[in-house]
């Protein structure tokens, strides 16, 4: 009976043993995966929607992006809205048809991209566009518009300006 009790002594002593070990050497918890780039979260400085009902539908998203490209000649842009209605690697893509001297072409720029290559022309030009018909892919909270659109150099011009019906997308995010 003594061999008996030392034995199950003995085995709950190195069950408890090797419990204590296994705790203490445990893997400690694996550090937290750096946010995805491309992602909100790996730009902390992107900014939020500036005015919450631009980004409340795809539908005001949309016509947000026309407002805030459009206006008079000389008029400043509001380029920290614009920026907000993008993701920090959003594209915005332009595809021109062919018509006369010109070839068609596609253009894909980041919402830097288009600042740099537009507000110097709003500077001296005006310019108003105006979508006429969108068709919206969504998958998950990934949308992408095609938004077909004119565009004018004053906001009462009776006619588009010429090449100006193209085909506009952009990658946003909705959640």
């Amino acid at each position: 009976m003594n061999f008996s009790y030392y034995l199950t002594s003995g085995v709950l002593a190195a069950n408890l043993a090797l419990s204590a070990h296994a705790q203490q050497s445990a893997p400690a918890t694996p550090p937290a995966l750096p946010p995805l780039v491309g992602s909100i979260a790996a730009h902390p400085g992107w900014p939020a929607a500036k005015i919450a009902s631009d980004v409340d539908t795809i539908d005001h998203l949309v016509a947000s992006l026309y407002d805030v490209i459009s206006g008079p000649a000389g008029k400043a842009r509001d380029w920290v809205r614009f920026r907000s209605l993008f993701l920090p690697d959003g594209r915005l893509g332009v595809i021109r048809p062919d018509s006369p001297g010109t070839k068609s072409d596609a253009i894909f720029l980041t919402p830097e991209m288009y600042v740099e290559r537009d507000d110097p022309y709003f500077k001296t030009h005006g310019f108003f566009e105006r979508g006429i018909a969108n068709r919206v892919e969504e998958f998950g909270n990934l949308v992408h518009v095609w938004s077909a659109y004119e565009s004018r150099h004053a906001e009462n011009d009776p006619q588009p300006k010429p090449l100006s019906t193209c085909l506009r997308y952009a990658l946003i995010s909705v959640t």
